[in-house]
């Protein structure tokens, strides 16, 4: 019954997203990306995790650890300092009615910001925009501007959720683009082409990671500090770090894979 019920309730998801899809010309090259990415690359999402997994438990460290070896800096006082809005936002998260990513290495990001004494800082993936409240705490202190990349949520009509976490007051700091990578990208990189932190979080596919990279990396600054979210889903990031000779930090956060590094 379960089975049955599941697969009809897949089958609505996948027509309304269609449907919104054609409604959206602009979205086209990305709805034709999606049909090859589950018809032709269906195994393309999950290429070399085995490998990539085995290399990061083996390398692993704390978001604490990788604060004070990367930056020198004490990820304990970022709580105590933005408690309240932490706790706002939490609250904020709990009664939104569309479910999307959870929080993630808030510490890492905000003092990736704060080493780099970040003025611009891009990122791809927002949902309810926790990571870019980290960024937006450390980017306001220099009237600094974060740019997203993020798509609309085209099956679950919860456009006007995303970032939702992220209070009125940080939002002139930001720039959102809701559009896929391949086209959010080029349009942040016209308006401004260097940043001094990236932060990858999006397109979990092996193609699409591997690709953004580049191309983000491109735009970083010399100094700057790149992180990627979920690294352990392929080998897509530590392929990259291996071919450009990288040396990367790899964080253990609650069951999962951050790469990071300084460039």
């Amino acid at each position: 019954m379960w089975l049955k019920i599941n697969t009809v309730s897949e089958i609505v998801r996948v027509l309304k997203t269609l449907v919104a899809y054609l409604k959206r010309p602009d979205l086209y090259p990305e709805l034709g990306r999606k049909i090859v990415k589950n018809t032709i690359n269906r195994g393309n999402a999950f290429k070399g995790k085995e490998k990539t997994n085995s290399w990061a438990s083996s390398n692993a460290i704390s978001q604490k650890e990788a604060v004070s070896q990367l930056f020198g800096l004490d990820i304990n006082p970022f709580q105590s300092e933005y408690q309240e809005i932490l706790r706002t936002s939490a609250q904020k998260e709990k009664e939104c009615p569309i479910k999307m990513g959870g929080a993630g290495a808030l510490e890492l990001i905000y003092y990736a910001c704060e080493f780099t004494n970040a003025k611009n800082v891009v990122e791809t993936g927002v949902a309810y925009g926790w990571s870019s409240l980290a960024a937006l705490f450390s980017l306001e202190k220099r009237n600094g501007t974060l740019y997203s990349s993020d798509m609309p949520y085209l099956a679950q009509d919860g456009d006007q959720y995303v970032g939702y976490v992220v209070p009125e007051n940080l939002k002139k700091f930001w720039k959102l683009f809701r559009f896929a990578d391949k086209e959010s990208l080029p349009k942040i990189f016209a308006d401004q082409p260097t940043f001094d932190v990236v932060h990858y979080d999006s397109d979990k596919s092996y193609n699409g990671r591997y690709w953004a990279y580049n191309e983000l990396y491109k735009h970083l600054r010399i100094g700057g500090v790149f992180i990627s979210d979920d690294i352990g889903d392929n080998s897509a990031y530590q392929d990259f770090c291996e071919k450009n000779n990288i040396a990367t930090t790899v964080v253990e956060f609650e069951g999962k894979y951050v790469g990071v590094f300084i460039k």
